[in-house]
């Protein structure tokens, strides 16, 4: 593996859009105590049952921690690839390397990771296993990296639609948190460099009471080159009503980078997910104080879906709309087969099915 200090763009080098080919996808098994309930068994499950579908078309490796390899070995089909490295935490999107293609050969950026906000507002400390695991993966890949540690950036904080566009939210990208050396120009000629992008569409803020800042990855994403799905809800008195009305005023007062205008689905959200006090039970206290309280709402949304080759994998909730989101994804996706996993036990550790994996994508 060649670790360069060059510039994506200028090597020829672009992030394709996830509805592109793959070669494969990477996720991280849970384990952390205070951040999955119960030992991370249920989530476990939950992480086995949506590696299961992705594998049907995918290379699927896994990361596990040596006291962990065993049980993932057991628990994974035998054409899923399982790997010892050690990890924080079991955040794929953000962690793990994202990959641009010149469409021969496949890179990795290696960003700086800081566990969303480091010191002024992240979740856990140390974060340094997880900010080596990007390199770690393209070395165990074969992939050259690109050095990209000085800028902290998660892969759940971009979408790109493959042909010169990308989504993103200043919630996230201009927290204080992040980069607060750069100014929201400053931050677009990075993002430019690094993915081969020509435009950037900001929307405001992401799903309300998200824990990483307004991550995109909860709130909008492309499903085709001008068409995106933005998270959505009728109910006027919700906080999240305000908050997808703007995003869906920005949407539609822009076009893409081929001057495309931006085709917006509504994709209805579930009623507020909320979590137990028994669940609140099953975690581990961080520093001797609780992670999660009873009644505390969690950041659910059906827009964090993967997309894999064959199939788009969409988290479920026990909710009425459970049905309905998979009923409006299907007509986006028509070569693939648009299916549900009930994933509570993923939501409760902070994200849900986009935020635990990372695609590769496939070299022509």
């Amino acid at each position: 593996m060649n670790i360069l200090c060059s510039e994506p763009a200028a090597d020829g080098f672009r992030m394709p859009a996830e509805f592109a080919a793959h070669e494969g996808c990477i996720l991280i098994w849970p384990h952390r105590r205070d951040s999955w309930q119960n030992g991370a068994y249920a989530a476990r499950k939950a992480f086995a049952e949506l590696i299961g579908w992705i594998s049907k078309s995918e290379k699927v490796t896994v990361c596990a921690r040596f006291e962990d390899y065993d049980e993932a070995r057991r628990l994974l089909p035998p054409q899923v690839r399982v790997v010892e490295m050690s990890s924080d935490d079991s955040w794929a999107r953000d962690v793990a390397p994202t990959f641009v293609t010149n469409g021969s050969t496949i890179r990795g950026i290696d960003w700086g990771f800081n566990a969303w906000g480091g010191l002024v507002d992240g979740l856990y400390f140390p974060w340094d296993k997880d900010n080596k695991m990007a390199r770690k993966l393209c070395d165990l890949l074969d992939k050259d990296c690109y050095n990209y540690r000085d800028f902290i950036l998660e892969g759940g904080s971009i979408h790109t639609d493959g042909e010169g566009t990308l989504l993103t939210t200043e919630e996230c990208l201009l927290g204080k948190g992040r980069n607060p050396h750069l100014n929201k120009i400053e931050i677009e000629q990075k993002l430019c460099a690094a993915l081969g992008v020509e435009k950037i569409i900001w929307l405001r803020k992401g799903i309300y009471h998200d824990e990483t800042n307004g991550h995109i990855d909860n709130i909008c994403a492309f499903t085709a080159p001008g068409e995106v799905v933005l998270a959505w809800t009728d109910d006027e008195n919700d906080p999240q009503y305000a908050i997808s009305s703007e995003c869906l005023d920005i949407l539609t007062h822009s076009s893409d980078a081929k001057g495309r205008p931006i085709r917006v689905h509504k994709l209805l959200l579930p009623k507020p997910v909320c979590i137990t006090e028994q669940e609140c039970e099953g975690l581990d206290d961080m520093d001797g104080e609780p992670t999660r309280t009873a009644g505390e709402r969690l950041a659910a949304s059906y827009v964090n879906f993967y997309i894999a080759n064959h199939h788009v994998i969409v988290p479920q909730f026990g909710d009425d709309n459970d049905a309905k989101a998979l009923e409006t994804l299907q007509p986006l996706f028509p070569t693939r087969t648009v299916i549900g996993i009930y994933a509570r036990d993923i939501l409760i550790g902070g994200g849900n099915i986009h935020c635990i994996t990372q695609q590769i994508p496939l070299a022509i």
